[in-house]
């Protein structure tokens, strides 16, 4: 399954940015989104910008993540090919 995570665009250089996802700075690619501007909402999957959107629907996904992920035991969150994670 793939998966697309909202981010704000908070600084560019060319067609590297790096967003905010949820208070975490990500360094990303603009390459399929070259018209993302400052404080633009986009969707990020596999390091890459790849759609933008409006504030509301980024805020709704990142609710609604944070929603999926409180309903799982941590350990069912951080299976590794079937055995939980041990920091």
């Amino acid at each position: 399954m793939c998966l697309a995570i909202p981010g704000q665009v908070m600084e560019i250089e060319g067609f590297e940015a790096k967003v905010d996802v949820a208070g975490v700075t990500r360094s990303i690619s603009l390459w399929l989104t070259p018209g993302a501007q400052l404080g633009d909402y986009v969707y990020i999957h596999a390091g890459y910008a790849i759609s933008v959107l409006d504030a509301e629907e980024a805020l709704e996904s990142l609710r609604l993540l944070q929603e999926l992920a409180e309903s799982y035991p941590e350990e069912e969150l951080f299976l590794r090919a079937g055995k939980p994670h041990t920091p």
